[in-house]
C-alpha cells in the first residue's frame, strides 16, 4: 500500500529522527537519493549540464548537496539563487568546493537553455499559494528549456496537504520525495504537476494511520471476494439494481453488467427497463413491482438513469442493507433520510453532482478534491466515492482517504459510471465494507478501463467486459 502524510506529521517525524542523528545527516540522506535519481535520469553524468533552482528552504539545501555530488562525477552544475542571503550555507559551500557555479535569476536563461536536467529546489513542502512572482518566470523557462525537470520532495507551487494548485507551479517530469508520499503527489490537480514519483527512504517513523492511502494489487487481492466450496448464489450475496427508465434503459443494462461481474451470486433488477436487461443478461432476476417487493437482497444500487421518480430511492433508503446512491439517486435522495440510516451508504458522485450537493461550484470541487470528498462524507454521514481524474473514497469520519491509482482518460465516457455503480454494489452485497467496496471497485474499474481502451477509445460495455481480466490479473 502506498501511503501519504500531511506536512505537520512529516515534520514531526523528521524532528524526532534528527534528534538521534549527527547534524546534517538527514539532509545528506535526501541529497544522496536525489543525486542518484538525477544520475539515473541522465544516464551519463560526466559532461552533462545540471541547473539547480534554489530557494531559501531545506529543499534548496537538498538540491545544492545533490548538485555537489553530481559535480564530483563530472557534471557541470549551475545554481540559480532566488534569495542569496537566505540560501542554505552548507549546501552552497559544498557546491562551490567542487567547482559549481552560481548565477542570479536574471542570468538563468542561458544556463537553462543548455541544461540536460533542471532541479526544482525553489519551495519546500510548506509552500502555500503558488510560486512568488520572482520564481514563476524560472518555472516557465525550465518548462520551455526541453530539459528534464526534477522536483525536490514536491513540485514548487503545489499544496502538499491537499493537492490544490492555487497559482503558478513547476511542472516536473520526475519528483523525488523523501520519507513518505505527500497527499498532493497522489491527488489532482497537483498530481499532474509531479510527473513520475520516486520515493527515497530516509528512515522516518510515521503513524499507523496515514492521511491518504492508495491500494495496490496485493491489497486489492486480499479484499476480493472468493467463493468457498460450500458457497451458493445466496451466500455469495444478492445485489438489487433499481435503475434505468424508459428514456435511459441503457443505464440499467450497464449497471447490471457491472454487478454481474462484481462477485455477488445473483442480481435482481427492478425498474422499467426489464426487457432491455433480460435481453442482454438473461441470468438477471427481473421485477417491475418496486424495491420493496423485489425479494431479499444484501445490497441495493439506486439511481443510474432513473429520471425523476423518487419513490424507488425512498424505498431503497428505508431498507436495512447497504445502499449505493448514484446519478439521479443522489439528486432525489433526502439528506436526512441518508443520515438516519444505520446500514452503510456509499455515494458515488462526479464533481458536478458533488458540487450540487455541497452548494458550491464544480471548479471548486475539482480544485480541492480532498476537501470536497471529506466535507460531503461528513455532511451525509456516508462513505463517498468522488469520481474524476483521481477517484477518492472517504468514510464518514473524514479519516484516511483512499485515492485510486488505476484508470485512464478513456474512462470519461457515457455509461462508465453506471458500470462502476453496479460493480461497487455487487461488492457491497458480497460483504465488503462501503470503504472497501468503493476502493476495490474503483481499482478494478480503472484497470478494466486500461485493458478495454489499450490506447484507443472504448465504450462502457467494453469496460464491463474487461473486468474479469482485471480481476484475474489482480489475483495472479
Amino acid at each position: 500500500m502506498r501511503t501519504a502524510y500531511r506536512v505537520e506529521t512529516v515534520r514531526t517525524a523528521e524532528r524526532e529522527l534528527m534528534a538521534r542523528l549527527p547534524e546534517g545527516a538527514l539532509m545528506q540522506r535526501a541529497a544522496a537519493g536525489l543525486a542518484a535519481a538525477c544520475a539515473d535520469l541522465l544516464g551519463r553524468v560526466y559532461g552533462s549540464r545540471v541547473v539547480l533552482l534554489i530557494g531559501s528552504g531545506d529543499n534548496g539545501g537538498d538540491a545544492l548537496y545533490a548538485g555537489a555530488r553530481l559535480a564530483k562525477r563530472g557534471a557541470g552544475v549551475t545554481a540559480v539563487l532566488l534569495n542569496p542571503d537566505r540560501t542554505h550555507p552548507g549546501g552552497l559551500r559544498a557546491l562551490r568546493r567542487v567547482g559549481g557555479t552560481v548565477v542570479p535569476p536574471h542570468r538563468a536563461d542561458h544556463a537553462l537553455q543548455r541544461a540536460h536536467v533542471v532541479v526544482d529546489g525553489i519551495v519546500g513542502i510548506g509552500g502555500k499559494g503558488g510560486l512568488r512572482p520572482d520564481a514563476a518566470p524560472l518555472a516557465e523557462l525550465a518548462a520551455a528549456s526541453g530539459a528534464a525537470v526534477v522536483a525536490v520532495d514536491l513540485p514548487s507551487g503545489i499544496e502538499a496537504d491537499t493537492g490544490e494548485v492555487r497559482g503558478a507551479a513547476v511542472r516536473a517530469d520526475l519528483t523525488v520525495t523523501f520519507g513518505t508520499h505527500k497527499p498532493g503527489l497522489l491527488i489532482d490537480p497537483a498530481r499532474e504537476y509531479a510527473g513520475s514519483v520516486r520515493l527515497v527512504d530516509i528512515g522516518l517513523t510515521l503513524p499507523a494511520d496515514p492521511d491518504v492511502e492508495a491500494l495496490q494489487h496485493a491489497d486489492v487481492a486480499a479484499l476480493l471476494p472468493h467463493p468457498a466450496a460450500e458457497s451458493d448464489k445466496y451466500r455469495r450475496g444478492v445485489v438489487g439494481i433499481a435503475a434505468g427508465s424508459t428514456r435511459y434503459p441503457g443505464a440499467a443494462v450497464l449497471a447490471v453488467s457491472g454487478a454481474l461481474r462484481g462477485g455477488a451470486g445473483a442480481v435482481r433488477y427492478v425498474g422499467p427497463a426489464g426487457d432491455a436487461v433480460i435481453a442482454r443478461f438473461p441470468e438477471t432476476l427481473v421485477s417491475d413491482r418496486g424495491p420493496k417487493h423485489a425479494g431479499r437482497v444484501q445490497a441495493w444500487v439506486v439511481g443510474p438513469g432513473a429520471g425523476d421518480d423518487a419513490e424507488p430511492v425512498a424505498e431503497v433508503l428505508a431498507a436495512d442493507v447497504p445502499v449505493l446512491l448514484d446519478a439521479d439517486g443522489l439528486r432525489l435522495a433526502d439528506r436526512d433520510a441518508v443520515r438516519a440510516r444505520t446500514a452503510p451508504t456509499l455515494m458515488t458522485p462526479h464533481a458536478g453532482e458533488a458540487a450540487a450537493l455541497l452548494g458550491t461550484s464544480r471548479e471548486e470541487v475539482e480544485g480541492a478534491r480532498l476537501t470536497a470528498v471529506r466535507d460531503l462524507a461528513r455532511s451525509y454521514d456516508a462513505t463517498v466515492l468522488l469520481k474524476g481524474s483521481t477517484t477518492l473514497v472517504s468514510g464518514p469520519d473524514g479519516g484516511t482517504v483512499r485515492v485510486n491509482p488505476t484508470g485512464t482518460a478513456w474512462l470519461a465516457t457515457a455509461g462508465s459510471g453506471d458500470v462502476l455503480s453496479g460493480l461497487s454494489g455487487s461488492l457491497l452485497a458480497a460483504g465488503l465494507s462501503a470503504l472497501d467496496a468503493g476502493s476495490v471497485a474503483a481499482y478494478l474499474h480503472g484497470l478494466a478501463g486500461r485493458y478495454a481502451a489499450d490506447g484507443a477509445p472504448a465504450g462502457a460495455h467494453d469496460v464491463a467486459e474487461a473486468i474479469p481480466a482485471a480481476w484475474r490479473d489482480i489475483r495472479a
